[in-house]
C-alpha cells in the first residue's frame, strides 16, 4: 500500500501513451481483452502486452487499480 502511495505522489506527467490511454479507456468500460482488440484492430496478444506495460509504468497490481490511478491524476 505505500508502495502505491509513493507512486501517486512521484507522478507528475501522464505516463501513458495515447494507445495506452485508449486501450485503458476501452477496459474502463468493461470490454474484454477480445473485445478491446477488435475495437482498435489489434490482436489479442498485443493488448495484453500493453496493459501490461500500462500496469508498470502506473506500478499497479491491476487493471482496476490502473484504471484508479489514471482517473485520478486526469490521465483518462
Amino acid at each position: 500500500m505505500i508502495n502505491l502511495v509513493t507512486s501517486l505522489i512521484n507522478f507528475k506527467k501522464n505516463p501513458l501513451s495515447k494507445r495506452e490511454k485508449d486501450i485503458l479507456r476501452l477496459v474502463e468500460k468493461g470490454l474484454t481483452t477480445k473485445k478491446v482488440a477488435g475495437q482498435l484492430f489489434l490482436s489479442e496478444g498485443t493488448v495484453r502486452n500493453y496493459m501490461s506495460t500500462i500496469l508498470d509504468k502506473l506500478h499497479a497490481a491491476n487493471r482496476i487499480t490502473a484504471i484508479h490511478i489514471a482517473k485520478k491524476h486526469d490521465w483518462i
